[in-house]
């Protein structure tokens, strides 16, 4: 007993631990796979939202979302593309530090853009350390369910890197899907759907997108699985569901976005009408001069300063300078002095 004291007091480490975790999960603690496979099997709905700065980051995890998504959907929603595909990996990288600045809690994912793991099972491995390395992300999410995309998810959790599938509509593939069209329609294409899910949680992979399937198409692939799905226009019998940050909040409004926010998206919040409403207001303010007042004008020169300071300019010749800056002085003094009614 006093050895086993001994042994405890020599040491720092918390009992029950390999090298010192992980610890057991709390609100407040980063979420692991370990977490949502918990999640999944006591029944409860995973949520996953995609973001893509710091701002974003630090709303969704104060808002205890369990997954977020750094989506190579960045291409059309940041950067005013009509599809992913033009957005690089350094960009991504760039968006993913962001995240990972303003994220604490949520496991992070990073979307591998197109045209970073496709060649080979080495370029996918590569790129997948990046985005650990350099991009601050606990996980990778690659699209499709061809032989070599299996190949890349299975080569990548050998390398040590958990993955998510993403299977349905996938962005990447609209030159051969024809656009951004809905799958699983058909009797063949719903199979696939299925099928390809299965082949990806063969391969290794964590869980599984479902892009844009109907609900039963998402529902079998859901009870055929033994890891979560994540629905996005998919229904509700999913294991959980993602939808981008901006476009829950209902945050753009310009035609562009309109054009691009898909129909299956909820908007639970107006935020853009308050934005516009904002600058709108902004605008009038500064055009009518009532923007900056006094209290948005805080700091202060004492009255000798401003003396010595008028004096300056008159013997540098500026003496319009000078009067204007006694014109500004008087006017604050004004502004700061209580009015007649006030008791």
């Amino acid at each position: 007993m006093l050895r086993q004291v001994a042994r405890r007091l020599m040491s720092n480490m918390p009992e029950n631990t390999v090298y010192g975790g992980p610890k057991p999960q709390s609100p407040s603690r980063r979420v692991t796979l370990t977490h949502l496979r918990q999640k999944h099997r006591r029944g409860e709905p995973i949520t996953v939202v995609t973001a893509y700065d710091y701002p974003s980051a630090v709303h969704i995890d104060s808002a205890g979302i369990d997954v977020c998504l750094v989506g190579d959907s960045a291409a059309m929603v940041v950067h005013g593309h009509d599809t992913t595909l033009p957005i690089s990996i350094d960009q991504m990288l760039v968006h993913c530090r962001a995240v990972a600045r303003g994220a604490s809690r949520p496991l992070l994912v990073g979307d591998l853009p197109f045209g970073s793991y496709e060649s080979s099972s080495s370029q996918a491995v590569d790129t997948a350390v990046r985005f650990l390395k350099e991009g601050g992300m606990d996980a990778i999410k690659l699209e499709g369910g061809a032989p070599s995309r299996i190949t890349a998810a299975k080569a990548i959790v050998e390398a040590g890197i958990a993955v998510m599938g993403h299977v349905g509509l996938t962005p990447q593939a609209i030159s051969v899907l024809g656009g951004f069209r809905p799958q699983g329609k058909t009797v063949t294409s719903a199979v696939k759907v299925v099928e390809t899910a299965l082949a990806l949680q063969e391969a290794g992979c964590f869980s599984v997108v479902l892009e844009c399937v109907p609900a039963p198409v998402a529902a079998a692939a859901t009870s055929a699985l033994q890891i979560p799905t994540i629905g996005i226009g998919a229904g509700q019998f999913c294991s959980g569901q993602v939808l981008v940050y901006h476009d829950l909040l209902g945050m753009l409004q310009h035609p562009h976005h309109a054009k691009v926010t898909p129909k299956f998206c909820k908007q639970f919040g107006h935020v853009g009408d308050a934005i516009n409403k904002a600058l709108s207001e902004y605008k009038q303010e500064v055009e009518n001069r009532s923007f900056p007042g006094a209290a948005h004008t805080p700091y202060r020169i004492s009255a000798n300063d401003v003396d010595g300071f008028l004096n300056e300019l008159q013997k540098m010749g500026l003496n319009e300078a000078a009067t204007a800056a006694a014109a500004a002085a008087e006017n604050v003094e004004t502004a700061g002095r209580p009015s007649e009614d006030t008791c």
